[in-house]
Order: C-alpha cells, then structure tokens, then sequence
C-alpha cells in the first residue's frame, strides 16, 4: 500500500514542481501513523505549499482520503531541500 500511496502523492505534486528531479517521497512507519516526507527543491516548495498553505492542505485532504489502513494514520510532511 506504501508505493499506492507514494506514486499517488507524486502524481500529485509533480505537476507542480520545476524540478521534477528533485521530488522525493519517503516512507516512516510507527505504531499509529505512516509518515510520508516529501522532499521538493526549496524553489518549488512555496508552489507546493501555496498561499496560507491552502493547496499543502489540499494536497493532505486528498492524501488522507485514500488512507485503507484504518489501524494507521497518514501524515505528510512537506520538506524543502536546498538546490543542488
């Protein structure tokens, strides 16, 4: 289910980004949650998160809605990475 997920957030936020290259999904997984960081260059990220974070928020919203798991829940972190 991870990689469901993983190539469901991507299909997301690649759209968005400049450098598609630079767009990573990593997976963490706890007792009580799954924690998906997703790693974007630091010029991206504001894209991404948009204004007030309105569209990270519904990046999350839609994420969260494909949660299966019912055990765990989904978090997702956005991280900004320096340009390379």
């Amino acid at each position: 289910m991870a990689t469901n997920i993983t190539d469901f957030i991507k299909a997301i936020v690649l759209p968005l980004a400049d450098k598609k290259d630079q767009v990573v999904v990593t997976t963490e997984e706890q007792p009580d949650f799954l924690v998906y960081d997703l790693h974007v260059s630091s010029k991206d990220a504001g894209r991404i998160i948009g204004k007030q974070g309105r569209v990270a928020q519904a990046i999350r919203t839609i994420v969260y809605s494909q949660n299966h798991d019912t055990a765990r829940k989904i978090k997702l972190n956005i991280i900004p990475e320096a340009d390379s």
